[in-house]
C-alpha cells in the first residue's frame, strides 16, 4: 500500500470521528455508518493476512484504524442495555484483528455484529421495493462507469492515477463478502479518504438499491435454478455466509443480481401495500418527493395489483374503489400536496385496503360465482379481440380475398403461441413485474388503437372505389396489405391473452378443486357466445351492400380504436408512467371510459383523429364528384 493510501487513511480518521459525533443527533445515521464500517472490515480484512502474517501492512493498519472509529460510532449511539454487548463484540473483533486471525473468521464476526446492530437499532436492511437491475444499468453508466469502467473492472478513464484506485467490482472474492445492503449503504455514504463520493443527495433509496443490484451482477453467473432465497436474505446476507452454511452460493449471487418479487398470499400483498405506503408518506414528510412517488407506485405494483384479479372475482366495485384511492394518494404526492393532505389521502386508501383484505380473507367462491366470474373474464377480455378479427375476416370474405384471410389466421395463431409463451416465461423462467405487465398492456393497446384507426379510415375511403378489385389485386393481395392485417390480428389478440391467462390462473386457485368444473363451464359458455358473435358478424355481413358493409366495419374499428386508447392510458397510469387526473365523469370499463382527464384526453384525441381523417376523406370525395361532373 502506497504512502498516499496511508495519508488518505489518516485524513479519514478525523472525518469519521466527526461523523460519530454527528450520530448523537442522528442515531439512525450513526447506526448506518457503523454498519458501513463493519461491512468494509468484513470485506477487506481477509486480504491483509495469511497464515497469521500480515501481507499488506498499509491495509492492515487501516483495518485497525477503522475499528477504532467503529468503537467511537457505537459509543455515540443512543444508550441501550444491549449496547454493551455490541461494545464487547467490537472489542473482540479488534482483538481478533490484532492477533491476525484468519480472514474468514473475522469476516464472520463482523457480519454477526452487523446483524445484531441492525436488530437493536431497527435499521431496515431490506428494500421496500424489489430492486430492478434494468433500472440500475443507466444509473451505473451515468454515475459509476467513468471511474469503475463499463464492465466494472475499475479501469474507467477518470480512475487513472487515483490513489487508492477505483474498486474492481468484478472481484468475486471481495463481492462475496459484501451484502447487497453493504453496496447500497456504500452508495449512500461514500468512502471517506477516497474519491468514492456519497450519492445520497443524488440518488433516492430505490435508485441506490437498483444500482446495488446491478453492481452485484458483475460477479454473478446467469441463474440456473437452485434454492430460492427471500429478499431479506438477498439484501442482508453475503454469498460467503450462504456458502459457509453449505448453501447454493451461485443461486444466491444470481438472485441478488436479479431479484424477483416474492410469491405472497393476498393478505401479505395488501400488507406490503400498506407498509410501503407508510414508507412513502414518511419519505414525503422528509422532503424526498421522488422517493415517495416511487414507493407509492411500488406499493401498488408489488402489492395490490397482484390481487386485483382475485378481488375482481368477488367485488369488482370494491376493486375499483380501492384502486382509485391508491391512485389519489399517488397523485397527491406527485402534485406536491401538503403533508396533511397526503396523509388524509393515505388514510382513505388504507380504509379501502382493509375492506379489500376482509373480502379476500373470507372470499371462498361458490360454484355459481366461479361460473359467472369465469364467463365474464373471457367475455370482457375477448370481446374486443373477437370483434376485430370478425370484422377483418368478414371484410376479406366479402371482397373475395379468402387467400389474404390466411394472413389473419396466421396473425392470431401466432398471438396465441406468443401469449402462452410469455405466460410460461413469466411463470417459470423470469419474473415479470407488475410494472412490466402494465407497460406491455399499455403499449400494445395504444399501438393497436393507432392501427385500428388507420384500418377503419382506410376501409371508409374505399367504400365507393370503382376500381376496388384493381386495388385488391395490386396492393392487398401483395405482401404489404396482408402483413398489415396479420399484425393487427396479432396485437388485438396478444394484448388480451396474457391478461386472460393470469386472470384464469388466479380464478383457478380461488375456486379450489370443487369449483374447477364451474370455471371450465364458464369459460366454455363465454367461448360459445364469442364464436356466436363472430358467426353473426360474418353471416350478417354477406347480406349488406358492399358500401354499407365497409361503412359499418369502418365505424366498428374506429370505435374500438377509441376503446383501446382508454385502456392503454389506464395501464400506463397503473405502471406509474403517467399521472392521474380524476374528473367528474361516468365510468364504463368495457368501453375503456374512465373518469380521468388523461384517459379521456387520449380518447378525445382518437376521436379528433377520426374526425380529421374522415373529414379529409369527405372533402376528397366531394372534389372527385365535382371533377366528374
Amino acid at each position: 500500500m502506497s504512502r498516499y493510501r496511508s495519508l488518505f487513511s489518516w485524513l479519514m480518521l478525523p472525518l469519521l470521528a466527526l461523523g460519530s459525533l454527528a450520530a448523537l443527533a442522528e442515531p439512525l445515521d450513526g447506526a448506518a455508518q457503523a454498519l458501513h464500517m463493519l461491512g468494509y472490515i468484513g470485506a477487506d480484512y481477509p486480504a491483509t493476512v495469511a497464515d497469521g502474517q500480515v501481507v499488506d501492512a498499509g491495509e492492515y493498519r487501516e483495518q485497525l484504524e477503522f475499528i477504532g472509529v467503529l468503537q467511537g460510532l457505537v459509543v455515540a449511539l443512543p444508550a441501550k442495555a444491549e449496547r454493551a454487548e455490541l461494545e464487547q463484540g467490537i472489542a473482540a473483533l479488534k482483538h481478533a484483528v490484532e492477533q491476525r486471525q484468519p480472514g474468514a473468521g473475522v469476516a464472520h464476526q463482523a457480519r454477526q455484529l452487523s446483524a445484531r446492530l441492525a436488530e437493536l437499532y431497527q435499521v431496515a436492511q431490506t428494500p421496500a421495493i424489489t430492486p430492478d437491475p434494468e433500472r440500475g444499468a443507466p444509473l451505473y453508466a451515468q454515475h459509476c462507469s467513468v471511474c469503475h469502467g463499463d464492465a466494472g473492472a475499475g479501469d474507467g478513464p477518470a480512475g487513472i492515477g487515483l490513489e487508492p484506485p477505483p474498486a474492481n467490482l468484478r472481484d468475486a472474492a471481495r463481492l462475496d463478502r459484501l451484502s447487497l445492503y453493504d453496496l447500497y449503504n456504500t452508495l449512500g455514504l461514500g468512502i471517506e479518504g477516497t474519491d468514492m463520493p456519497a450519492f445520497a443527495d443524488q440518488l433516492d433509496d430505490r435508485q441506490r438499491w437498483d444500482l446495488a443490484s446491478y453492481i452485484a451482477g458483475f460477479s454473478a453467473a446467469p441463474a440456473q435454478g437452485g434454492t430460492q432465497f427471500r429478499m431479506a436474505d438477498l439484501a442482508g446476507r453475503t454469498p460467503a455466509e450462504i456458502i459457509a452454511e453449505g448453501g447454493d452460493g451461485a443461486a444466491f449471487r444470481a438472485q441478488r443480481a436479479h431479484p424477483t418479487v416474492e410469491k405472497r398470499g393476498p393478505q401479505q400483498l395488501i400488507g406490503h401495500t400498506r407498509s410501503t405506503l407508510e414508507h412513502s408518506l414518511q419519505a414525503y414528510r422528509d422532503g424526498h418527493v421522488e422517493q415517495a412517488y416511487d414507493l407509492s407506485v411500488g406499493a401498488y405494483l408489488e402489492g395490490f395489483e397482484l390481487v386485483e384479479s382475485a378481488l375482481d372475482n368477488l367485488d369488482a366495485v370494491q376493486r375499483k374503489t380501492t384502486e382509485r384511492a391508491l391512485m389519489a394518494y399517488r397523485q397527491a404526492v406527485q402534485d406536491g400536496a401538503s403533508v396533511a393532505q397526503a396523509a388524509q389521502a393515505l388514510e382513505l386508501a388504507k380504509v379501502e385496503l382493509d375492506k379489500s383484505a376482509a373480502l379476500l380473507e373470507g372470499g371462498a367462491m361458490n360454484a355459481s360465482l366461479s361460473f359467472f366470474s369465469s364467463m365474464l373474464i373471457l367475455l370482457r377480455e375477448g370481446l374486443e379481440a373477437i370483434l376485430v378479427l370478425a370484422a377483418i375476416l368478414a371484410f376479406l370474405n366479402n371482397t373475395g380475398q379468402q387467400q389474404a384471410a390466411r394472413s389473419v389466421h396466421v396473425g392470431w395463431g401466432l398471438a396465441l403461441l406468443a401469449g402462452v409463451a410469455t405466460w410460461a416465461v413469466a411463470a417459470y423462467v423470469i419474473d415479470v413485474s407488475g410494472a412490466q405487465r402494465e407497460l406491455l398492456e399499455g403499449a400494445t393497446a395504444l399501438f393497436a388503437s393507432v392501427v385500428l384507426l388507420w384500418v377503419g379510415v382506410w376501409m371508409h375511403d374505399r367504400r365507393h372505389a370503382a376500381a376496388w378489385q384493381d386495388y385488391i389485386k395490386s396492393s392487398l393481395v401483395g405482401g404489404g396489405g396482408r402483413f398489415g392485417f396479420a399484425v393487427l390480428a396479432f396485437f388485438s389478440v396478444y394484448r388480451e391473452l396474457f391478461e386472460v391467462i393470469l386472470f384464469y390462473e388466479t380464478l383457478w386457485l380461488q375456486a379450489g378443486p370443487a369449483g374447477h368444473g364451474a370455471v371450465l363451464a364458464g369459460a366454455g359458455a363465454a367461448l360459445v357466445v364469442l364464436l356466436g358473435l363472430a358467426w353473426v358478424i360474418l353471416r350478417g355481413s354477406r347480406k349488406l351492400p358492399l358500401a354499407t358493409f365497409f361503412g359499418v366495419n369502418a365505424v366498428l374499428l374506429c370505435i374500438l380504436s377509441v376503446v383501446f386508447a382508454g385502456h392503454g392510458v389506464a395501464a400506463l397510469q397503473e405502471a406509474g408512467v403517467l399521472g392521474t387526473r380524476p374528473v367528474a365523469f361516468f365510468e364504463f370499463d368495457w368501453l375503456g371510459i374512465h373518469p380521468d382527464a388523461w384517459s379521456l384526453s387520449a380518447q378525445a384525441l382518437a376521436l379528433a383523429g377520426i374526425a380529421l381523417l374522415y373529414g379529409r376523406s369527405l372533402l376528397g370525395e366531394r372534389r372527385r364528384t365535382a371533377e366528374q361532373a
